[in-house]
């Protein structure tokens, strides 16, 4: 099967013996995020948190994936969340789109899927938003945190403070017990 890093390397390999006249250069071209995911795929299968793993539904398409965070630890220990991962073509300028598929109650994650991580913001405030030196390694990670009771890197931890979901948010400031036993009761329902 031909993948895009197997396409990369047979295109740099004809580069120097390429005829302009027998192929068109849009069957060739390779964006610059394509090239980018490359390097950014190794890496971050080299490092992926043992409690995340990441599958491509095609393989010659680097910029569609899912993940899925099991967490060890928490409220949300047992589950499994499913996010779909977007990178658009402007990528690394601009972040990847990440949507949880997987029904959650969480103060920073609606229950239609949308998340609330500062660095999958194109512009933020207080500088924590992406960058062009963010790596799918942080998105990966930086998802990965909003599942831990510990985290050094990424200050969106179950943020009760500035939360998307301000339902869930409340909820857990209301009545800590009866928010673990919703968070179950999801678990239960739509993250097996």
């Amino acid at each position: 099967m031909l993948t895009l890093a197997s396409k990369l390397k047979r295109d740099d390999g004809l580069k120097g013996s390429r005829t302009s006249a027998s192929t068109s250069d849009s069957t060739r071209r390779v964006s610059v995020r394509d090239k980018l995911l490359v390097k950014e795929v190794a890496e971050l299968e080299a490092n992926l948190p043992c409690t995340c793993k990441v599958h491509f539904p095609d393989p010659n398409k680097l910029h569609c994936f899912q993940l899925t965070v099991s967490p060890d630890e928490g409220y949300y220990q047992g589950g499994k969340f499913q996010f779909e991962t977007e990178v658009p073509d402007a990528y690394n300028m601009v972040p990847p789109k990440v949507k949880c598929l997987t029904k959650i109650w969480h103060p920073n994650i609606t229950e239609t899927g949308e998340i609330c991580l500062s660095l999958l913001r194109e512009h933020s405030i207080d500088g924590t938003g992406w960058a062009p030196t963010r790596t799918l390694k942080d998105v990966v990670w930086g998802l990965n945190s909003l599942f831990t009771s510990i985290c050094s890197l990424f200050k969106d931890l179950l943020n009760f403070d500035d939360p998307l979901n301000i339902e869930a948010a409340e909820h857990h400031l209301r009545d800590k017990e009866d928010f673990r036993e919703k968070v179950d009761e999801y678990i239960k329902r739509y993250a097996r």
